[in-house]
């Protein structure tokens, strides 16, 4: 059986703490591979290769290294195909939305790189007499990223692209579901000509999240997964002096209102729901129609909607979404459906009993529709993270709007709707940290700026973007006045080359 390594000052390091970790291949449910899990030295080790790659690649001139940034891009897309196939392997999502996880990271690639531009400082000539001052924009030193199994390329991306870029070096614990990928991309990076150390591949549980939680040398920490986890991932990282950007989950609504063009709504919502078996944190898992025509329309559309959808392995072209990434997850999900049910919601769709013939063995589950949902019960409280839609009756444009502003979670929103008065004001006040109009997962391009609201998210700043900029460096300000003089005396030089 295949063994995952560590990566490590620029080379495959096998671990040495014995304990494992199984890497199924989530469409036939069979063990693929196994990986390792950090002890805190083979942590340490992975921490002081970063500090001592750190000070040369600092002192690397922003171009040299948009240089590298933009071989990697080239790199990424020579090896798409490849790394879509491993992606799919290990995650189960179809290979359309393997290609799109490893196309949304590379453009943070291709944002980082344009770092030298986004680190230039600020300028203000004459602030006194005979004073400038000026800005600049320095790395943190090492920093690190835990990453969830959902998108093992982008995520790392969003993170070590813009990290690196600007003189850091990364440590990056992926999950350790689906951790091939994330070794791939730095063994790319290597070949890129990133000097080794610059970026390296710790994989573990949570024994490897405390260590680096609590490694002195460590200066930030970037994590994406559930909002528990973030929440400990923020108190427990702060508690030991460092920069924390920790995002939770979610629960995003799409409203629906009565103006609304149906059959684009409807195909919206097949891939928001749907789509990588909704494992998504974007994903769009509560629909609020408004008014009871808008619902029932809604409710008839959607379910012939899904009596066209295919679920199939990963590899299958036709496929629209494949198997979820692990048994506990499924039986996760089915647990979801069955306390829905119990709750007193409509399930109109039910996907537990799901199989797929030569594949009985695989991780799959059908989509399901549930009608009648309130706001009280668990099922819309909590994030089910699987392929099952919600249906959230409203009665008006205030009680549609109150649904999503008053969740737990924050992350994202959408309207559905051609009255521009509408969704400017549903834009305007509606208390998430991302919206869209007419659009079912409001990920910003790479040059804005992810990140959710309330339990979605702890931390000042968001991810990727100018804000990724921030998180990642430092600001210093230099007040400079120089002695007076003539300037032909002998105490203004010009420099020649000799």
């Amino acid at each position: 059986m295949r063994t995952i390594s560590h990566f490590i000052a620029g080379a495959a390091v096998e671990g040495a703490s014995g304990r494992f970790g199984d890497v199924f291949n989530p469409n036939t449910g069979e063990v693929q591979a196994r990986v390792p899990f950090a002890t805190d030295v083979e942590l340490d080790v992975a921490v002081q290769a970063a500090a001592r790659a750190q000070v040369e690649w600092a002192a690397t001139n922003p171009q040299r290294r948009a240089r590298v940034m933009f071989e990697f891009k080239r790199l990424i897309e020579r090896d798409m195909n490849v790394l879509a196939e491993i992606l799919s392997s290990e995650h189960g999502k179809v290979i359309a939305d393997s290609k799109g996880d490893v196309q949304r990271g590379l453009e943070v690639i291709e944002f980082a790189c344009g770092i030298p531009h986004v680190l230039k400082g600020e300028y203000t000539e004459g602030a006194g007499p005979g004073i400038d001052v000026y800005s600049m924009r320095q790395p943190l030193g090492v920093v690190a990223g835990i990453t969830p199994f959902n998108f093992p390329a982008m995520i790392p991306m969003w993170m070590f692209g813009i990290a690196i870029a600007v003189g850091n070096s990364f440590i990056l614990k992926p999950s350790e579901k689906d951790p091939t990928v994330p070794v791939k991309l730095a063994e790319l990076m290597m070949e890129a000509g990133a000097p080794a150390g610059v970026l390296n591949v710790v994989h573990g549980d949570k024994n490897a999240v405390d260590a680096i939680l609590t490694h002195p040398l460590i200066r930030a920490v970037s994590f994406v997964g559930s909002s528990d986890i973030a929440h400990y991932v923020y108190q427990t990282g702060t508690a030991n002096g460092k920069r924390v950007q920790a995002m939770g989950g979610a629960k995003n609504h799409g409203i629906v209102l009565p103006d609304a063009d149906m059959d684009q709504v409807v195909k919206d919502l097949s891939g928001a729901a749907f789509g990588s078996a909704g494992e998504r944190c974007m994903a769009l898992p509560v629909v609020v129609p408004v008014g009871q025509k808008t619902a029932d329309d809604l409710r008839e559309r959607v379910v012939a909607e899904i009596a066209s959808l295919k679920v199939g392995i990963s590899t299958d072209p036709d496929a629209h979404y494949g198997p979820v990434v692990s048994s506990q997850h499924r039986a996760k999900i089915a647990d979801y459906i069955r306390i829905g049910q119990e709750e007193g919601a409509e399930l109109v769709v039910d996907g537990r009993d799901f199989s797929l013939q030569g594949y009985e063995k695989g991780f799959f589950i059908g989509p399901s529709l549930f009608d009648g949902v309130k706001k009280d019960m668990k099922t819309y409280q909590e994030e089910i993270f699987g392929p099952v839609l919600q249906i959230v009756r409203a009665e008006s444009f205030e009680e549609a709007l109150a649904l999503p502003s008053a969740h737990q979670y924050g992350n994202g929103a959408a309207i559905f709707t051609r009255n521009g008065r509408a969704a400017r004001e549903f834009a305007a006040r509606v208390n998430v940290g991302m919206v869209g109009i007419n659009v079912p997962i409001p990920v910003p391009v790479a040059y804005h700026t992810f990140g959710g609201w309330k339990r979605s998210a702890f931390g000042d700043t968001n991810q990727h973007g100018v804000e990724g900029v921030k998180f990642y460096t430092k600001v210093k300000t230099v007040t400079a006045r120089w002695p007076e003089g003539e300037v032909g005396d002998s105490s203004f030089v010009i420099p020649t080359m000799k």
